[in-house]
């Protein structure tokens, strides 16, 4: 596999293109879903919420902690997982910045 190349990006298009990775996968998007409508910290509910094995529910977290769209908090045996709001936000914010360059452009074709 070759080497990424990051360093030749700003670091605003290496955040997006992070952030964008969270909505790579559908499982993610439906963890990221079903965080927002509990808008709670989740115990364990999500393997059959979501319907997906306990390892590939723990990849799909280990990865959205990653980006740092959620985090989590040991609570005895077990990690409660929720939305980190100040992350959200500044991802929103990134994106939204992204996707509204078009606005108020003439089509150049």
């Amino acid at each position: 596999m070759g080497v990424s190349k990051t360093e030749m990006f700003t670091d605003s298009q290496n955040e997006i293109a992070l952030f964008a990775k969270a909505f790579g996968h559908p499982a993610r998007v439906a963890i990221l879903q079903y965080l927002f409508k509990l808008n709670a910290c989740v115990c364990g509910d999500l393997v059959s919420e979501i319907g997906l094995a306990q390892p590939t529910i723990s990849q799909h977290l280990k990865e959205l902690k990653h980006l740092g769209l959620i985090k989590g908090n040991v609570e005895g045996t077990s990690v409660c997982y929720c939305i980190d709001t100040d992350n959200w936000t500044k991802m929103k914010k990134l994106i939204s910045g992204f996707l509204d360059q078009d606005i108020s452009k003439e089509n150049c074709c």
